[in-house]
């Protein structure tokens, strides 16, 4: 398998047959792949929409939280669960467009990829959000990249593929997503970004604002910081036998 696409929603009943059909779309005949739909703890109809989604798609998988566990574990049990060795992330409000996936699975399967490549995230430079979540997400990239020097212009993206066993290697905490970047390079290895799309929000409502956003990500982001300054990259040489 070269692809598992690990998807994670939260009272999305609207979303999830369009951006399965999307999804399915973009990469039938692309390459052999998997879709994982991580449901977290939904209140409204998604659970039903889930399944039903799964009668028309045997390469569909749902996973669902009891409970709601936030958008980080539900991208970790994804990926936990997930049997190809790259994994793509998108979120599930349908703004991320699934047409981007097969230009960010052929960077990391290309001749030239740098062996030590794990993560190429997508980079909104045309954000189809009102003037405030911009200005917002201008201002907490510009503070994040000064203080983190992760070299990524938009962390935030939804849109990502990672190396499984890197991103199982990551220390995990929650809203560990929004600094992928970092915590990979932390690790020694290398980060790319590639320009993607992105759509306004047709469908349901979005679950996360300014205030929700901004106080728990300046938390985050010190104690990402802290990570960097104690991470240790060895090289190690096993020795031959005589």
């Amino acid at each position: 398998m070269d692809l598992s696409v690990v998807v994670p929603v939260f009272n999305e009943e609207e979303n999830i047959q369009p951006l399965v059909d999307e999804i399915r779309a973009a990469l039938e005949g692309q390459c052999d792949y998997e879709l994982i739909y991580v449901d977290d703890g939904s209140t409204d109809a998604t659970p039903e929409r889930l399944r039903a989604a799964m009668a028309g798609l045997p390469r569909l998988r749902v996973l669902r939280h009891a409970r709601s566990c936030g958008q980080s574990t539900a991208i970790r049990t994804g990926i936990k669960a997930a049997r190809a060795p790259w994994v793509a992330t998108l979120d599930g409000d349908g703004q991320n467009d699934p047409a981007d996936i097969p230009r960010l699975l052929a960077r990391v399967q290309a001749p030239d990829c740098p062996p030590d490549l794990r993560l190429v995230a997508g980079w909104r430079q045309r954000r189809q959000d009102n003037w405030l979540r911009r200005l917002s997400s201008r201002l907490a990239n510009g503070v994040r990249s000064r203080l983190l020097r992760d070299g990524t212009p938009d962390t935030g993206c939804g849109l990502k593929i990672i190396h499984r066993e890197t991103f199982l290697d990551l220390p995990y905490f929650d809203h560990m997503h929004r600094f992928l970047p970092a915590l990979v390079q932390r690790t020694g290895a290398r980060v790319e970004s590639v320009v993607v799309h992105h759509r306004p929000r047709e469908r349901g409502q979005s679950k996360y604002g300014v205030g929700n956003r901004l106080w728990v990500g300046i938390v985050d982001l010190f104690g990402v910081r802290w990570l960097q300054r104690r991470a240790r990259v060895p090289e190690v040489d096993e020795l031959e036998r005589a």
